[in-house]
């Protein structure tokens, strides 16, 4: 049905647990310009964008939602009518900005449900709120992989391919300083994580949490601003581990191969004099080997 929990049937909470993004939307999109540049794309045509192309930004659950209702049924990506492209061509953009399309999980999907602050503001907006509405932050990234309901890599590979035939390119977003709560590296790899002690998770029980891993019982720290308490339904990279900060450059090289530019979320929480100021750990700069 078009009320699922990964596309909530209210846009506007659909966009409220989007909490990290900027709050210049109106019905799930806005637009801005933008200074950058990039070669490639599907074709592996140079490209030709303007020194200051325009960019539309789309949440894409908020729009698949729409879509959805207008269908009677769940819609992926496959599902957007062309005469939607044909649109925001004709408008005169350069760019499409996706958010929100990459793979989350139940865990923290759990956690937008029970914070009460949280609920209290999606209530405000959603007076007949229901769990199925809540469908978590696309900025808790489980996996850089298209997500299932959305209609997987094979529905944004289709989708690119149709922008570009309308001279549109397709921007995703990456997430370098944090990932969902039951990302598969908490098993894996929880060294590539900001670990704490029983006495940070006591001190600031805001910015830590227990986390049971394969290996044991853990206290992870949350990904958080220096200057504010943590995002509860995240964990904090550690990108004082060199063996951390090479697999986030696969995980940006996985992105770029599916879109035409990236967008850089939060990058400032991973530079070395901000990460430090964090969590104490010093950190070898990131972005140019990136």
């Amino acid at each position: 049905s078009a009320k699922a929990a990964i596309i909530g049937r209210k846009t506007s909470v659909c966009a409220s647990t989007e909490r990290r993004q900027r709050r210049s939307s109106s019905g799930g999109v806005s637009y801005a310009a933008v200074s950058t540049d990039t070669t490639g794309g599907p074709a592996g045509n140079v490209s030709t964008s303007p020194a200051q192309p325009a960019l539309y930004q789309i949440n894409t659950r908020v729009w698949l939602t729409g879509i959805s209702t207008s269908l009677g049924r769940r819609a992926t990506l496959d599902d957007v009518p062309d005469a939607e492209l044909d649109r925001l061509s004709g408008l005169g953009f350069d760019w499409v900005w996706l958010l929100s399309v990459w793979q989350t999980g139940p865990a923290a999907r759990a956690v937008s449900r029970a914070n009460p602050d949280w609920r209290r503001e999606f209530t405000a907006t959603l007076p007949d709120l229901t769990d199925d509405d809540i469908a978590g932050s696309g900025f808790a990234i489980r996996d850089y992989s298209v997500h299932r309901d959305l209609g997987g890599p094979a529905a944004l590979s289709r989708l690119r391919q149709r922008l570009a035939q309308r001279g549109l390119k397709l921007m995703l977003d990456f997430v370098p300083n944090h990932v969902a709560p039951d990302h598969p590296w908490v098993n894996e790899h929880p060294d590539w994580f900001v670990q704490g002690t029983e006495a940070d998770l006591a001190r600031a029980p805001q910015n830590y949490c227990r986390v049971q891993a394969k290996s044991g019982p853990l206290v992870l720290a949350h990904g958080r601003d220096p200057y504010f308490a943590g995002w509860p339904d995240t964990l904090q990279l550690d990108y004082g581990n060199p063996r951390l900060q090479q697999a986030m450059i696969g995980e940006l090289e996985r992105i770029a191969g599916q879109c035409d530019g990236v967008r850089c979320d939060m990058a400032m929480l991973v530079l070395p004099d901000v990460f430090e100021d964090s969590w104490g750990i010093r950190a070898d700069l990131f972005w140019p080997k990136a």
